[in-house]
């Protein structure tokens, strides 16, 4: 079952123009003249109950303007938009009950009251029930690790525990979808891995539909079962990170331990991508030689000590997809 349709959702921002100088803004008073910019055009997906949904794009693709739409805090200039049924800027107080948002950027947690008091806050602007509040408490502190500094103020906290407590907090009602965008954004490398374990886990057990916005490509791999990819706002790619391999060409992304420095590779196909002096990584194109028989010649030239064969990463992918989009897109201008 369909928790989220959009079908040919269409945003577009207009922007009046402003005339330089005293002259130019007497002219602004009387003459209107405004811009369009279309940030998101004619989009069409669905999401299924239970689906950990990656909406992807560089800057300025419309990702964020997604999101705000499908929360109800902006309306589509045209097309159909349902979410849980409803149309979110229209139902946005009853389907807040459903839904819960976290801002990797922006707090929703106050920043000089202890971290309870927020909780204690969004159980009264939900109307949670004493048994459910404490209930959800107890299990969403247990699983983040909350209890600890649950007792001190936000801003006594470290970026890592203020993001466990933000997505604790969007989680305390029990909503069907969680929106999250950037919600790993500065955190060091042990504090993503946290959240996303217990993103999967939720996900998976609580059966929580996620839709995920990040510049990070692992939380897309580690979270997201699906991806949905836009560019200037346009939708370019809509189903898994394998397909998209397959779409694109296969790669593998090869690591060389070498014996000693070796000598320079001119294989076609072959390229250099990450150079750690004895260690060297190479992606090979699919090509008619299998990566093996390009090993085994590398190996022939030079003293190797191990060798690890394995897909190439998602920013590699991700990077040839935007690289084949930017190709055509100047193939069309011509």
């Amino acid at each position: 079952m369909s928790i989220i349709d959009v079908n040919g959702i269409t945003k577009v921002y207009r922007q009046y123009k402003r005339f330089p100088g005293l002259v130019g803004s007497l002219r602004s008073l009387v003459t209107r003249q405004y811009t369009e910019e279309v940030a998101v055009r004619d989009i069409t997906f669905s999401i299924k109950e239970g689906e950990a949904v990656g909406y992807l794009g560089p800057n300025g693709a419309g990702k964020s303007t997604m999101i705000k739409m499908m929360t109800g805090i902006l309306v589509p200039t045209s097309g159909q938009l349902r979410v849980l049924g409803s149309i979110p800027h229209e139902a946005r107080q009853s389907n807040s009950q459903f839904i819960g948002v976290v801002f990797g950027q922006r707090s929703q947690l106050w920043w000089d009251l202890p971290v309870r008091d927020s909780f204690d806050l969004h159980k009264y602007i939900y109307k949670l029930s004493d048994l459910t509040y404490q209930k959800n408490l107890n299990y969403y502190s247990n699983l983040l690790a909350l209890s600890s500094f649950i007792e001190k103020p936000v801003r006594q906290l470290s970026l890592g525990q203020r993001m466990r407590v933000e997505i604790a907090m969007a989680l305390l009602h029990d909503p069907k979808i969680l929106f999250l965008d950037e919600p790993t954004i500065g955190l060091d490398v042990i504090a993503k891995e946290q959240i996303r374990e217990f993103l999967r886990m939720i996900n998976r057990e609580k059966k929580v539909s996620i839709v995920l916005t990040t510049h990070d490509m692992k939380d897309i791999e580690e979270i997201c079962h699906r991806m949905i990819v836009v560019n200037k706002g346009n939708m370019v790619y809509d189903g898994s990170v394998e397909q998209l391999r397959t779409t694109l060409g296969d790669q593998r992304q090869v690591i060389i331990y070498f014996r000693e420095e070796p000598k320079v590779i001119e294989i076609p196909g072959i390229k250099l991508i990450k150079d750690e002096g004895l260690r060297k990584t190479y992606l090979f194109e699919k090509s008619d030689r299998t990566v093996f028989d390009c090993v085994n010649q590398i190996a022939s030239e030079n003293l190797i000590e191990d060798v690890s064969i394995e897909s190439a990463d998602i920013d590699t992918v991700i990077r040839k997809l935007y690289r084949k989009l930017d190709e055509e897109n100047r193939t069309n201008e011509l």
